[in-house]
């Protein structure tokens, strides 16, 4: 693939910290009007960084898959997206109600500055952060508030609905093709992993967490005669995690296929498997794919709603139970700082500046960015890689089935209904097969006519 240069994305490979790889910003940088010159110096600076690879094998052909799928797009069921937005509407007027009768006033909910009037001068709730203009009613302040009173929980509840409308079901409509069909942009130069973003409009923040934003799936459609297969990665940061770090009990329990957050438990909490509750294993599972992002105790105790001493305890037994994750850890945070760099399973190369910050705040964050590149730049990868093979499979079978989404570590395609079986198997295989690891990547297949559905 050395026909194809990008200069925007090679600059990316060279520093993926920055925040501007425009042509114009590239020449001031240079120092030079020649895109010629740009290119030729960054050719060496990839080889002197060994990022060759890594750009000619894996971004430059990608390039041309992902325009592939851009151009491609999804077809999207409008009229279920037309009364999924009255039903919405509605749901909005019925809290809206709610938040002005426990209120006992009207105001506009989406005015922070009136919110916080309500919230702390009339209700005469305790102020949690201030800012410049005021008290501030973010999503942290009112998930702490809700805990002591009905309010701030309607606030939230009406947020995500206003959220969900004006970002997704209202305004995708507008955005479809004269075929239905939905086109966005996958970008390779915003996400300083290597993971793809996709804008305009953005498919990775649709919420799945939440009913509402797991309906707006059902709007993702096949064809007439067609299926949507997903296939998604399981827990492909969790199984790095065990990779890099060699842990014994982290290994032994993906190779034995076992659930990784009840296993977790029964070792955290001294209980065998069968033994393990529901709530346990919740906070087995918060703290597993806490550690993965570098949380430490305050954040814990906010999320499961304990004690910061509950917290710390929770932490310091799952390291005992992990020795070899503790080790990793440490051993990351110090080669990113003595480095200065770290690199991805395909080389992939980042910097960390902010670990030599006299700058307390900034210099946790450093830290927990370099704890999580790592695992979440392989993760960004793999995916790559599994994309490119899936594709080169698909071209070289003449094959109708379609790439038509890549959203975080899942891949979703359209395919006609009698290459589903066979697409499905082979797709798998690729995906699990890609890298070989020291643990079993495992993919989780569903079919549908749905995106919804195929989960």
């Amino acid at each position: 693939m050395k026909d194809l240069f990008d200069i925007h994305i090679a600059e990316f490979l060279l520093d993926a910290g920055k925040r501007d790889y425009s042509a114009k910003r590239l020449r001031e940088q240079y120092s030079t009007e020649s895109l010629a010159e740009i290119r030729d110096t960054q050719i060496q600076k990839l080889q002197e960084k060994k990022l060759t690879e890594l750009f000619y094998e894996i971004e430059m052909p990608l390039c041309k898959v992902l325009h592939e799928i851009e151009s491609y797009g999804v077809e999207l069921d409008t009229a279920f997206l037309k009364e999924l937005s009255v039903q919405m509407h509605r749901e909005v007027l019925r809290i809206e109600q709610e938040i002005y009768d426990i209120s006992g006033e009207t105001f506009n909910i989406g005015s922070p500055k009136q919110l916080a009037v309500i919230l702390f001068e009339k209700l005469g709730l305790p102020p949690v952060k201030k800012t410049k203009t005021g008290y501030s009613t973010d999503a942290t302040v009112l998930t702490e508030l809700a805990m002591s009173h009905p309010l701030p929980e309607k606030i939230i509840a009406y947020r995500q609905y206003a959220k969900l409308l004006s970002t997704y079901v209202d305004a995708f409509p507008s955005m479809v093709d004269e075929h239905s069909r939905l086109h966005t942009t996958y970008t390779q130069t915003i996400a300083s992993t290597g993971r793809l973003s996709s804008i305009n409009p953005n498919l990775q923040n649709i919420p799945i967490r939440t009913t509402e934003g797991r309906e707006i799936r059902k709007a993702f459609v096949a064809p007439k005669d067609h299926f949507l297969i997903a296939l998604d990665y399981s827990q492909i940061e969790l199984r790095l995690l065990a990779h890099f770090s060699q842990d014994k009990h982290l290994i032994d329990a993906f190779a034995q296929g076992r659930d990784i957050h009840t296993y977790t438990a029964s070792l955290v909490f001294k209980k065998t498997l069968e033994q393990v509750e529901k709530d346990e294993r919740r906070i087995a599972k918060t703290v597993n794919f806490g550690i993965v992002y570098g949380m430490g105790p305050f954040k814990l105790s906010r999320d499961l709603k304990i004690s910061l001493t509950e917290a710390k305890e929770f932490i310091a037994t799952y390291f005992e139970t992990y020795p070899g994750v503790r080790s990793y850890l440490d051993r990351t945070e110090a080669d990113a700082k003595a480095k200065g760099e770290l690199r991805t399973l395909c080389g992939r190369l980042r910097y960390f500046p902010e670990l030599h910050s006299r700058n307390r705040i900034q210099y946790e964050a450093g830290k927990r960015e370099a704890i999580n590149y790592p695992l979440q730049g392989s993760a960004a990868d793999i995916i790559k890689l599994a994309m490119l093979k899936l594709h080169a499979y698909l071209k070289e079978h003449q094959l109708e089935t379609k790439i038509i989404l890549q959203v975080h570590d899942e891949l979703v395609l359209e395919s006609p209904e009698h290459e589903v079986e066979n697409v499905t198997k082979v797709a798998k295989k690729i995906m699990e097969e890609v890298v070989h690891l020291s643990v079993p990547l495992i993919v989780d297949v569903g079919i549908g006519k749905n995106w919804h559905d195929a989960h």
